[in-house]
């Protein structure tokens, strides 16, 4: 038995950095996850797909773990880059974008989207329990990673 908890979020913020910059750093993955907190391992497992292993949480008797493997697509022209979930990996179905604008070569502006689904091993009496958890440290970490970005980008504008 498993409970299936839902997450959307999105945020948008404006840094100092330039476009290339940003871009160039937002759609190589491995350099964008190492800002990411929590992150256990990154595979890539080939053709623009990258397995997500987060660091295991709880206690040694209770713990989970986040899994699941996104496929990357980056679009420099239309300063996109976007994920989509990748099926039968893990426990977690996670997609989203990057909208990256430049404002008149002074600063650019950023807009994260990414929802997805976590599918936790407990029975469905436990949802009202474990859903806003899972929802507030899926928040928490996002929040912590956009802070990482704006601090390598020189701060917001």
């Amino acid at each position: 038995m498993s409970v299936s908890v839902p997450i959307e979020l999105g945020y948008e913020f404006e840094v100092r950095a330039k476009f290339d910059e940003v871009f160039a750093l937002l759609s190589d993955v491995p350099r964008s996850v190492a800002h990411f907190p929590k992150v256990d391992r990154l595979t890539d497992l080939g053709d623009g797909v990258y397995k997500w292993e987060m660091r295991k949480v709880g206690t040694a008797q209770v713990h989970l773990q986040t899994v699941y493997a996104c496929k990357y697509a980056s679009d420099k022209g239309k300063g996109t880059v976007t994920w989509t979930p990748v099926k039968g990996v893990g426990n977690a179905l996670v997609g989203g974008s990057w909208n990256i604008t430049d404002h008149q070569g002074r600063s650019t502006k950023c807009v994260l989207r990414t929802q997805g689904t976590v599918d936790v091993p407990l029975p469905g009496l436990m949802k009202p329990v474990v859903a806003p958890v899972i929802e507030g440290e899926f928040e928490k970490l996002v929040e912590q990673y956009i802070a990482n970005l704006v601090a390598v980008f020189g701060g917001e504008v």
